[in-house]
């Protein structure tokens, strides 16, 4: 078996395998993910591969810890791209293209802080639009997303609330994760309920990715726009500062959509 290690992107925490070369169908199985997951304590599992696709420096494979695949995250996205980069994966310029689930991306290491810590701007799919619904805005970065504006994040019942909203009818059968967010003045305050995890995390990349443009949309905030067009949002998870940063579209999209957050190696196993 190769080697483990895990991994942290704003404390959203990872099982992390260098799968290059080895056969790793015995992970791929929901009762392998979810013990690794539970010994671990870490809100997912994923393998770097060799690249799927031309032009691409190695893959992404996500798996929460209830075995369900086939979605991005965004905070193991940085994460996967600091540990090619620990792996010492030929980048170009310091930036790596992979294949993801929802297609490929490219990732920038823009700090090495030391040889644990990286600063990472990704960028994440194109968002095709929101919908606008009675008591929040749906919308897919990666991996659905349901948003909810509230006047204090800290007043929510995130486990009880976020699990009835990710049931519900209209969202069946896949369900959405649900991200409470209040506007304050330093920024984005958010608090997820994903899906696969079954509970709140500390962040959710795709989450916070979500939340900035479900606040922008919604005419919410005013953040600071650049002269090219481009939105840029600082959001608060539980632990850590992020940043996202998008360019809005005529058609009502949103393209170039980037998130820029801290990834940690934490521990080999």
């Amino acid at each position: 078996m190769g080697k483990m290690y895990i991994w942290s992107g704003a404390g959203n925490s990872f099982v992390v395998l260098d799968g290059r070369g080895m056969d790793t169908r015995e992970f791929r199985t929901p009762a392998a993910t979810g013990s690794l997951c539970r010994e671990h304590g870490t809100d997912g599992l994923m393998i770097l591969g060799g690249p799927a696709s031309q032009g691409s420096d190695f893959s992404m494979e996500f798996y929460n810890p209830d075995g369900s695949g086939g979605m991005m995250c965004g905070n193991g996205g940085r994460c996967i791209a600091a540990f090619a980069d620990y792996l010492g994966i030929p980048s170009h310029d310091d930036s790596f293209v992979f294949d993801a689930p929802d297609g490929k991306h490219c990732a920038s290491i823009l700090e090495r802080a030391s040889s644990s810590k990286w600063t990472v701007r990704l960028r994440m799919v194109d968002v095709g639009g929101v919908e606008e619904m009675p008591d929040g805005l749906f919308l897919d970065t990666g991996t659905r997303h349901f948003v909810k504006f509230v006047p204090d994040v800290e007043e929510v019942d995130v486990e009880t609330e976020g699990r009835a909203i990710r049931r519900r009818e209209e969202f069946a059968p896949m369900g959405t994760n649900v991200n409470f967010v209040s506007c304050l003045p330093d920024g984005l305050h958010v608090r997820t309920f994903e899906k696969g995890v079954e509970g709140k995390t500390l962040a959710c990349g795709t989450g916070l990715t979500a939340s900035a443009i479900a606040a922008w949309h919604s005419g919410r905030i005013s953040p600071e726009t650049k002269g090219d067009g481009r939105v840029k949002i600082s959001l608060k998870a539980r632990r850590d500062w992020l940043e996202v940063d998008f360019l809005p579209t005529q058609e009502k999209g949103f393209t170039e959509v980037f998130l820029t957050g801290p990834a940690e190696l934490l521990a080999s196993i």
